[in-house]
């Protein structure tokens, strides 16, 4: 989960964009929709009047004809207010179209998400609205609550049911989290139309794509009950992860470590995978434990770990499951998070922290901390992705450096346009030429393709260091012998 640490002042700034940039498209509908209005009444015809193609109460210039050049006019309905923003469409004509994203805009990932969705919007932009002749709509949902802080499971279900039964869906940018994507992948894969296509920015769970030693007996086939794929996602799942940062770790002399995880399907996993890839290098794993989000204090649990005489500890899970005071207690009981064994005991976290949300949180207990990214930091991307960054940046106004995912959220975007370019409107055939998509200048890097299973075939991680951000550390390509011991196939 590219370089991270926003500041508040970004967030701010990030937001005030997205906020200005509806407002603008709102007035622009409002006035489009007087228009057709009068044109409507002075040609005494009844047939656009009150008409029912708008599902969602938004806007009329987004779902009704606003009298373009005729290459759109779908009859696209908007998806539920209660989780989406209103639809956005800047091109001619209406959208044929609708395609939406499925990010956790409440809670501690709301920094990167809130970026992340411009991001999309920016893509949008850059190709006028259009997938070749098919004009495209977009809309922006939530899948947290306000009580949760965090992604919900209903509300995630919720979601995925109004995907599916949208005809004009036919395509989701999303999940952010791995748990979320478990539900609303069966749900989109068995939709009407023969699927909904989904592309996610950011899990890494490696059993929504793989069978393997760590994944249950009917993973990951429970989550196609069609039969076939129509999930991929744009970044290495955990097994990259685990094996990169288990290999970051050794070279700096350690030896021995302590796994913990939030009990969460991404958590549980990445840590199984790291301590699959320490295991095969070597490394004394001292224990293997859970921390439990909802308790006060973890104190107890690091003078456990200083007794077992760990050099190191390992956080598998996600800052929004009390992520903050568990790195305090670290700190409290452990000392400082250290460089080196040598120094003291070292902080490892997978990208589930690599947040600005954990600096803020933890406050100063952060320092130190070494954290991981699937990819490669925004400031070494080459080619389109240096691109992007760096007209994302002039015309959002946000300032470096780029909050992680963004600009895998950009490549999503991206491959879901050239899906339906060459599937227009048909949703089956939005999710094969997903399956097909191959580039050689794509923003995540200059060449890549998606392979069977939905994954990426690209597997670089950044190790971050965190300070006042997250500054990067080390760029790791773990070698491929580990990475299927990360997974539990042995080293």
């Amino acid at each position: 989960m590219l370089q991270t640490g926003v500041r508040a002042l970004v967030e701010r700034r990030t937001i005030a964009n997205a906020n200005d940039r509806r407002r603008q498209v709102r007035k622009k509908s409002i006035l489009l929709a007087l228009l057709a209005l009068l044109i409507g009444a002075l040609a005494l015809t009844a047939a656009g009047c009150g008409g029912d193609d708008d599902g969602g109460g938004g806007d009329a210039a987004a779902t009704g004809d606003t009298g373009g050049d005729g290459d759109g006019g779908g009859d696209v309905s908007e998806l539920p207010s209660a989780s989406c923003e209103a639809m956005v469409y800047e091109g001619e004509g209406s959208p044929d179209v609708l395609i939406a994203s499925d990010l956790p805009l409440q809670g501690s990932s709301r920094v990167q998400t809130v970026q992340m969705v411009e991001g999309i919007q920016f893509v949008l932009e850059q190709h006028g609205w259009k997938a070749g002749d098919t004009n495209v709509g977009y809309q922006s949902c939530d899948d947290s609550t306000a009580q949760a802080g965090k992604w919900d499971p209903g509300k995630c279900s919720q979601n995925a049911n109004a995907y599916a039964q949208n005809e004009a869906v036919v395509g989701v940018i999303g999940t952010f989290n791995s748990g979320c994507a478990a539900i609303i992948i069966p749900v989109l894969n068995n939709a009407p139309g023969g699927g909904v296509a989904m592309v996610s920015p950011a899990n890494t769970y490696v059993c929504l794509t793989e069978a393997g030693p760590g994944c249950a007996k009917d993973e990951p086939d429970k989550y196609y009950p069609a039969g076939s794929r129509n999930y991929t996602r744009m970044v290495a799942h955990d097994a990259y992860q685990g094996a990169a940062v288990a290999q970051y770790a050794q070279s700096i002399g350690i030896e021995s470590v302590y796994v913990l995880n939030d009990r969460e399907a991404y958590g549980l996993g990445v840590a199984q995978n790291f301590r699959n890839a320490a295991e095969s290098l070597g490394m004394k794993v001292s224990g293997f434990a859970a921390w439990d989000p909802k308790a006060s204090s973890y104190e107890a649990l690091f003078r456990k770990i200083k007794a077992s005489g760990a050099q190191s500890v390992f956080l598998g899970g996600l800052i929004c499951e009390n992520g903050g005071q568990v790195i305090k207690d670290k700190v409290s009981v452990l000392g400082p998070n250290a460089a080196t064994p040598d120094e003291g005991i070292v902080l490892l976290m997978p990208d589930g922290f690599t947040t600005q949300a954990t600096i803020d949180e933890a406050g100063k207990s952060a320092a130190g901390a070494f954290s991981s990214v699937a990819g490669v930091p925004a400031d070494q991307l080459e080619g389109a992705g240096k691109e992007f960054v760096d007209s994302f940046m002039e015309s959002s106004g946000a300032e470096p450096p780029l909050e992680p995912y963004t600009a895998y959220a950009a490549q999503a975007a991206e491959v879901i346009l050239a899906a339906v370019e060459a599937g227009g409107a048909d949703r089956a055939a939005v999710i094969q030429s997903m399956f097909e998509f191959t580039t050689t200048d794509g923003i995540i890097a200059p060449e890549f393709e998606i392979n069977e299973n939905g994954d990426p075939t690209v597997g670089p991680v950044t190790i971050y260091v965190a300070a006042k951000s997250f500054d990067t550390q080390e760029v790791v390509t773990p070698e491929a012998e580990l990475v299927e011991a990360a997974k539990g196939g042995g080293a």
